[in-house]
């Protein structure tokens, strides 16, 4: 017997996001990409209710699409606010026993808090990147963990990180209702 997996996330010519340049200087296509990345996410996440987005991966991992969207927040306000604005701006949900995850809870209004902060902290992100003076400006971990760090770091590490959670993403979305792709 065989089994038919649920359709793609969207038709091609449906996706709104924004294909990083295949031509351009750097800045733009490290925007480009971390955009597309940021716009992924929120799309694994899209159409699903707070069950669905607290669901957890397996047994004992706390990894769920809410625990992630609480965590890409905090990332965001870590790198961009902290490390390169040089603001006094703790973290919004991690806690000594992994907030992030363990906090994101099917609540509708855990989801609607989370899904506020992630985007006042992209919105904070982009002006941030969009007045710098150049990717070499230079921000400091609090704790002068790796010295100082380039804004080109900064993004260049962010692509990852969401590319990397997009992949658990991924899986989190299919396990959920067997959604794939994009």
């Amino acid at each position: 017997m065989s089994h038919r997996r649920a359709d793609m996330f969207l038709e091609p010519d449906s996706d709104t996001r924004a294909e990083p340049p295949t031509r351009g200087g750097e800045l733009d296509t490290l925007t480009g990409f971390l955009r597309w990345q940021r716009e992924t996410f929120a799309l694994k996440c899209s159409g699903l209710d707070a069950g669905q987005l607290a669901r957890r991966a397996v047994e004992p991992s706390t990894l769920s699409l809410l625990g992630l969207l609480r965590h890409l927040a905090d990332v965001e306000r870590g790198w961009f606010r902290v490390t390169l604005a040089g603001q006094d701006a703790p973290a919004h949900f991690v806690t000594g026993d992994d907030g992030e995850f363990t906090g994101a809870l099917p609540d509708p209004g855990i989801v609607a808090e989370a899904w506020a902060r992630w985007h006042a902290e992209v919105d904070f992100a982009e002006r941030f990147v969009a007045e710098a003076p150049d990717l070499d400006a230079v921000g400091r971990t609090p704790d002068a963990w790796r010295g100082p760090m380039s804004l080109r770091w900064v993004l260049t590490h962010m692509i990852e990180e969401y590319a990397r959670h997009n992949g658990h993403a991924d899986l989190l979305r299919e396990r959920i209702d067997g959604r794939l792709g994009q």
